[in-house]
């Protein structure tokens, strides 16, 4: 599809039970899945209790490697460069943790950076000498180009930067990110948790020697799954920090061969069930169409934007060039948890996104703890009516 109709996102909804019983506005949260990913996991799962489980994985093992097609079809990528893991984190950290970083080698990022990236930084500065260096955002909010090329010379090991922040609808210049750290020969390593499903990645546009996302958020699969991209480039460079018989192969009482491919970063224990729920997930989205989903999200996050910026002492708080399905805002003189309460009252899902998880943004911009409405494509301008209205309320 180029465009959804209204047809086409009726249709949609349809196949997504949970939008009769809720406003859904957490979906960088978590998304609510299509029946086609819930079917697929029960039905493997009973399968797999009644036939056994090592028997039911060889009985899918088509299926199983048909993820990995249907992965790397999602990204622009081959069969061999995608790993999935159990998660966004997950894959991150398998590569990010293979590095070999040594006194004053230097990491770049931006002030995007969540949480769970900027510990694993500083652990490492800790425990290396390795040194973290925060590239300023420019006028926009965004990551500044001009200030990371200024900062790129040998020392630099590494450039791993947050595509879409969890505070706000910022979309950070990734391509612009990519084509600098590839002309410098310097390994950049995407975080596109979540971007992934809600706008249209091409790892060879984006030029990113890794990328990881998660299955949770935008992608609308279950919980408990993540996938990652590998450039052969970067995958021959790194020795992952663990290894089990699945990425490797003990081919003597004293040797072993690391799997040439994304297996490398796996492990051999996974659910299945949860592997294909994935599948059915990204083949969902890819049906769907991934230039049509990013236009319908990116229109109706822009229409929440207006509409809750016409409120008196409703403040949104996103920045950019460029804005993706996210809207963060806060209410004068109410509490952000207050708000999310009494839009949960109203059958209407957020969430709340803090301080603690933006601490380099945080530093600059002095934000509130914020409600997050995340929007996907099978929202509805009644559901977003159904959220202002009610914050309007509250103002």
């Amino acid at each position: 599809m180029t465009t959804l109709r209204e047809e086409d996102v009726d249709r949609l909804r349809r196949d997504t039970p949970g939008t009769d019983a809720v406003v859904h506005l957490n979906n960088a949260g978590s998304s609510l899945p299509p029946r086609q990913v819930t079917d697929t996991v029960l039905d493997y799962l009973r399968e797999e209790s009644v036939r056994g489980g090592y028997e039911t994985a060889a009985a899918h093992a088509d299926r199983i490697r048909g993820v990995y097609d249907g992965i790397a079809r999602f990204l622009g990528a081959d069969a061999a460069d995608i790993s999935v893991t159990d998660s966004a984190t997950r894959s991150w950290q398998a590569v990010f943790y293979a590095f070999r970083f040594a006194p004053g080698d230097r990491i770049l990022t931006g002030r995007a950076e969540y949480a769970s990236n900027a510990i694993a930084y500083l652990q490492i500065a800790r425990r290396t000498g390795a040194v973290v260096e925060v590239v300023e955002d420019d006028e926009s909010g965004q990551l500044d180009i001009a200030d990371l090329e200024r900062r790129l010379d040998d020392t630099v090991k590494l450039i791993a930067i947050t595509h879409v922040p969890t505070q706000g609808g910022l979309v950070n210049p990734a391509e612009e990110v990519g084509a600098l750290a590839e002309r410098a020969g310097i390994p950049f390593l995407l975080d596109a948790c979540q971007s992934a499903g809600q706008l249209d990645l091409d790892v060879r546009r984006l030029r990113c020697d890794a990328l990881s996302a998660t299955g949770r958020k935008y992608v609308r699969g279950p919980r408990g799954t993540g996938f990652l991209y590998t450039h052969p480039r970067l995958r021959e460079r790194l020795e992952p920090a663990m290894l089990d018989l699945y990425s490797a192969t003990w081919t003597a009482p004293e040797e072993f061969e690391i799997a040439p491919d994304g297996r490398r970063f796996e492990t051999w224990e996974r659910n299945y069930g949860l592997v294909l729920g994935l599948g059915a997930a990204v083949d969902y989205a890819r049906r769907v169409g991934l230039p049509a989903i990013e236009e319908r999200v990116t229109a109706l996050a822009a229409r929440l934007r207006a509409d809750l910026s016409q409120i008196a002492g409703v403040t949104v708080h996103d920045q950019g060039k460029r804005k993706c399905g996210i809207v963060t805002f806060s209410v004068a003189g109410t509490e952000a948890a207050e708000v999310q309460q009494r839009l949960a009252a109203a059958k209407i899902n957020t969430s709340i996104t803090r301080p603690t998880s933006y601490q380099y943004d945080q530093e600059v911009r002095n934000l509130p703890a914020m409600v997050r409405a995340s929007v996907h494509y099978y929202n509805t301008e009644d559901e977003l009516r159904a959220l202002t209205e009610t914050v309007e309320r509250l103002a």
